[in-house]
């Protein structure tokens, strides 16, 4: 079998409509949810669409209120950490749709699409907030933050490398090699800093902004198990790609992306808040890089690091927001308000 990946046809009337394999096979591109290769694609679409959401839902008032009494150091960190999050999710898009072309299987093309709005959506949700707290110069200013912050600079640049690496050589080693990177950015990267909202939240500041923060990381959970998918049902079809120095591969990366978030850590965190501890912060890191790559199949890089030192974190990633308040335990309330006034008139 060739390495290079064919691209998916846009109609094929030769073809079965069940896809024959997940890459590299056959399929109409006619999409029958009822006859699908994959049984776990249609349960996938029904919780990703289920999770629709919109920043519109979310009620800024109070988090207007409070920014401008966050320490600098508050701010700062809520500042350089959204604009993080704003270049990561910004590529996400693309990579979706470039990991879809070569997707023989037509339920995967729709789930990938559907990933790719999600990211739409979180992206929007950082001009959303912005667009509440701060000045529209200071909003282009966090924009630019990865251009001008060079430890963010490196850690994104670690990413999009791996990402361009199959976007201009479409080969299975490079798709696989790429989805190691995926997981990576949606469940390593973002933790750190949805830690630091979780903070905020704890201590019941900037709570409607933490909440925007939970809604993506529900969805950037589902996103990795996706991808995870993925990549484990390309091995089972082609277990002449499994091998040892895939393994050394993604130990060593999951090494490196662990240091760069270290490093991320410690300038934006660092020993700046009480109640987040730089010790535990680093741990967390750690644990989940062994989480995901012993998601993926792989071993723990990290000997060790098995349990969540950030016992607290798990009442924010854990939560079923389509039924209760997190912070309250209630029924919310929120109000929707539209893209002009993001709350204003409650001010």
């Amino acid at each position: 079998m060739s390495s290079n990946l064919k691209t998916r046809s846009i109609m094929d009337s030769q073809a079965p409509n069940r896809s024959t394999r997940i890459i590299n096979g056959e399929s109409s591109n006619v999409l029958n949810w009822d006859d699908v290769a994959f049984s776990w694609a249609y349960p996938k679409y029904k919780k990703m669409l289920a999770n629709f959401w919109s920043p519109f839902e979310i009620n800024m008032s109070q988090d207007i209120k409070q920014f401008p009494a966050l320490s600098p150091k508050e701010q700062e960190a809520f500042l350089k950490i959204i604009g993080l999050l704003a270049l990561l999710d910004s590529i996400q898009t693309d990579y979706a749709g470039k990991v879809a072309d070569y997707l023989t299987d037509s339920s995967l093309n729709a789930l990938m699409i559907m990933l790719a709005q999600q990211e739409v959506v979180h992206n929007h949700s950082y001009s959303y907030v912005l667009s509440s707290l701060v000045t529209r110069s200071k909003q282009e200013e966090v924009f630019e933050y990865w251009r001008t912050e060079p430890t963010l600079r490196k850690r994104n640049d670690f990413i999009t490398n791996g990402y361009k690496a199959f976007a201009e050589d479409p080969t299975v080693e490079n798709l696989l090699k790429s989805i190691v990177y995926d997981v990576i950015l949606e469940g390593l990267f973002f933790y750190s800093g949805f830690a630091f909202f979780y903070h905020l939240a704890r201590n019941q500041k900037m709570v409607a902004s933490s909440t925007m923060i939970n809604y993506i990381n529900r969805d950037e959970q589902i996103h990795v198990d996706l991808f995870v998918k993925i990549f484990q049902e390309i091995l089972q079809e082609y277990p002449e790609y499994e091998t040892r120095e895939l393994a050394l591969f993604v130990e060593e990366t999951f090494k490196q992306a662990a240091k760069l978030e270290i490093d991320w850590a410690r300038m934006i965190i660092g020993n700046h808040f009480t109640g987040i501890e730089l010790e535990d912060v680093e741990a967390y890191i750690k644990f989940y890089a062994n989480v995901r790559s012993n998601q993926l199949g792989f071993s723990r890089p990290f000997e060790g690091y098995r349990t969540n030192p950030l016992k607290w974190i798990k009442a924010y990633e854990e939560v079923d927001l389509g039924k209760s308040d997190f912070f309250e335990q209630k029924s919310r309330q929120y109000t929707k308000v539209n893209v002009v006034d993001n709350g204003f008139d409650d001010l």
